[in-house]
């Protein structure tokens, strides 16, 4: 049987299969209120972990869900993202992991979430214009004041990790990874051989596994969408693999949540696993 939780850090228990809240529209109006219903569903279907980011709308998405879910019920991690900043008359998004810069996104991001810890605390990227151990360093500072929780990373390389590791306990990594893109698998091995989360991001390639006849023709024989066959891939692939599929509507959460029931023989996974060219 496949474990369908996860314990971030070595103590923080989480529902493997979480909620990936990028693509929730903020602005108000009707599709504010769909996106409020969608937060709220998900925590009705069992949901205890959901992936924010400052960089979504600079804290817009984050207020969204404390809109919709605070107070927080029991056992809900809402985890978030900072190291990108506005820059230039353009107000384009850039890497930004200077200590000064990290401290206060960490602070407003507690405000905005009404917290007074983020329990996982990633950084969104690392800056390559910043020492990594300032980078870190100033995360460790402010997991030592009690801000955060735990540390994690995003988009880094088996070396990157390694070099992080020596630096603060790296609770989770958050690459792009899915059936049909396998890039980051030796960063997924690195994780799953220290015991660290790994939440893929376009889980499910955006769509696109159903249009590959393999995984479609796999959808057909357990009976389920080629996006459930996809989660559920991810989900047997590895132990500690937290998929965070993102949608903005009711019916696709219920769908991509309900891949935790669908059972792939091992003849499947063979067939998906020859899908990757790194297969």
């Amino acid at each position: 049987m496949t474990s369908t939780t996860f314990r971030i850090g070595g103590d923080l228990g989480v529902r493997r299969l979480g909620f990936g809240a990028m693509h929730l529209p903020t602005e108000p109006g009707a599709a504010r209120e769909n996106s409020l219903a969608v937060a709220r569903r998900a925590v009705e279907l069992g949901v205890t972990l959901i992936d924010t980011a400052y960089m979504y709308g600079g804290g817009a998405n984050e207020e969204l869900l404390v809109e919709a879910l605070h107070p927080y019920p029991g056992g809900l991690l809402i985890t978030t993202k900072v190291g990108l900043a506005r820059s230039g008359p353009s107000g384009e998004w850039k890497l930004d992991g200077r200590p000064a810069v990290l401290r206060d996104q960490v602070e407003r991001a507690l405000r905005r979430l009404r917290v007074e810890r983020i329990e996982l605390l990633q950084l969104h990227r690392i800056d390559p214009e910043t020492p990594l151990a300032d980078q870190l360093g100033t995360l460790r500072d402010l997991r030592a004041e009690g801000k955060i929780g735990r540390i994690g990373l995003s988009e880094v390389t088996v070396d990157e990790l390694d070099q992080a590791r020596r630096i603060v306990d790296v609770a989770s990594v958050q690459n792009r990874y899915n059936v049909l893109d396998r890039e980051h698998e030796p960063v997924l091995a690195a994780c799953e051989s220290a015991g660290i989360a790994f939440l893929p991001w376009r889980p499910v390639a955006w769509g696109d596994s159903g249009a590959r006849a393999e995984v479609a023709a796999v959808a057909d024989e357990v009976g389920a969408t080629p996006t459930q066959v996809a989660l559920a891939w991810l989900l047997g692939h590895s132990p500690v693999v937290l998929p965070i599929p993102g949608t903005a509507r009711v019916n696709h959460l219920e769908e991509n949540l309900a891949a935790e029931h669908v059972h792939l023989t091992s003849d499947h996974r063979d067939r998906l696993d020859r899908l990757s060219d790194l297969a």
